[in-house]
């Protein structure tokens, strides 16, 4: 398991090693106050949706959801983009850092009902790795494969946007073990479940293949904006 989910309104559960640990929701978190709360919520992003999206709440600082790390260790890290495209190919950290580095800074939606915002991220755009691999014709969804057998997947189209990339600093820091480091998805437009923690590998496929969460009652489109928590 990488990345906690929500199963019901007041409770959720990580599944790690067949050990299962009960999570509050953010009335356990350190979460902006009333006021700023109000605020924040008649704010509107350039595409004219609601900054922040209907059932959450700002919390103050990212959260560790649980999850089956991988290994911590930036010399362990290796990165298989394969799947269907002409050049497959594999990267290690020092490589990674060689692709061009980009800051980002978004906002962040769990399921569970918190939202972070203005984290401020280093990584490298998926688009660029992706781009690397020329996927073939018949390309269009890619599955983050991630430790010990996790995945998620997300349209190809999804992945080449500008602001969905794989990080490996947090607040200009490097990435926390806990948060997925040393390397992590980030997907901001949709539920942190699909932003994989401690990335293995991209698959570029035909057909899609919903990951762990999404075979298990989760929505496979999780908008947060639409509150497609779970499939229907």
């Amino acid at each position: 398991m990488n990345e906690d989910a929500r199963l019901s309104r007041r409770e959720f559960l990580a599944v790690t090693a067949g050990t299962m640990v009960a999570i509050g929701l953010p009335g356990l978190f350190a979460t902006v106050g009333e006021a700023r709360q109000t605020e924040l919520a008649a704010q509107l992003r350039p595409d004219g949706r609601p900054r922040v999206p209907p059932g959450q709440t700002v919390i103050e600082r990212i959260e560790d959801m649980g999850g089956r790390p991988g290994s911590l260790r930036p010399e362990d890290f290796r990165l298989h983009v394969h799947g269907a495209v002409e050049t497959p190919f594999n990267i290690d950290f020092r490589e990674f850092m060689e692709f061009g580095q980009q800051d980002f800074i978004c906002d962040v939606h769990c399921v569970t009902g918190w939202t972070l915002l203005d984290a401020t991220w280093r990584g490298v755009p998926l688009s660029v790795l992706v781009d690397r691999a020329r996927p073939s014709a018949d390309g269009r969804f890619m599955v983050i494969q991630a430790a010990h057998g996790y995945t998620t997947s997300i349209p190809l189209d999804e992945a080449r946007k500008p602001d969905v990339f794989l990080a490996h600093t947090l607040f200009g820091a490097p990435l926390p073990g806990p948060n997925g480091g040393p390397v992590r998805a980030v997907v901001p437009d949709r539920y942190f479940y699909k932003s994989a923690k401690w990335v293995e590998g991209l698959k570029i496929v035909s057909r899609d293949e919903p990951g762990y969460w999404e075979t298990r009652g989760y929505s496979n489109s999780a908008d947060p904006w639409k509150e497609e928590r779970y499939s229907r």
